[in-house]
Formats: structure tokens, sequence, C-alpha cells
């Protein structure tokens, strides 16, 4: 269950992080309110996380699906560019979560 609620709350930080560049430095109250809600529900899913996982394995897991989600979004949804060496660095990210999760 520890992990489930992990990659959850590791798709809750893409949620905020995209948020907060919509909310425009928090001049615009939906996106706002996104971001501070995903935040609050990401942040707890990762504390309820670390109950049964290992701060460093799971920190660095959920930063991971974060950072990973955060870009495929912007490349796919947000025009930024999607060339082959990031394509690349976040295939390499991918693999050293699943190294984590496998090597735990």
């Amino acid at each position: 269950m520890a992990w489930l609620v992990l990659v959850l709350s590791g798709l809750l930080e893409t949620a905020w992080a995209v948020a907060l560049d919509r909310s425009a430095g928090f001049s615009r109250p939906l996106p706002s309110l996104v971001f501070a809600v995903s935040l609050v529900a990401s942040m707890a899913g990762l504390a309820y996380a670390l109950r049964d996982i290992p701060v460093g394995t799971g920190y660095a897991v959920w930063v991971g699906i974060g950072a990973v989600g955060t870009a495929v979004v912007g490349m796919v949804a947000l025009g930024e560019s999607a060339n082959l060496p990031r394509i690349a660095s976040l295939l390499l990210v991918v693999a050293g979560v699943v190294g984590l999760k496998l090597f735990h």
C-alpha cells in the first residue's frame, strides 16, 4: 500500500508543479487553489509512505516521479522541447526510480 500511495503522491507532485506554473505567481485563483490542495495531498501521501519506506528511497522515488511527470506534461501539453537528449535523460531518471524500487 505504501508504494501505491508513494506513486500517487509523485503524480500529485506533477499536478502541483504544473499548477504553480499556471498560477502566474499566485495571481490566478483556480490554479493557485489546485497548487495548494495538490501540494498538501502530495506531502501527506509522502509522509504516509515514509512510515514503511526508508526516507532516502521514498523521497528519491517521489521526486523522480514528479520530475519526470512534470517534464512529460511540459513536452506534451505545454510546448517544451521533446528532443532525444531530454527524452533519454528522463529515461535515465525512470531507470533510477525502478532501480530504487527493485533494490529496496
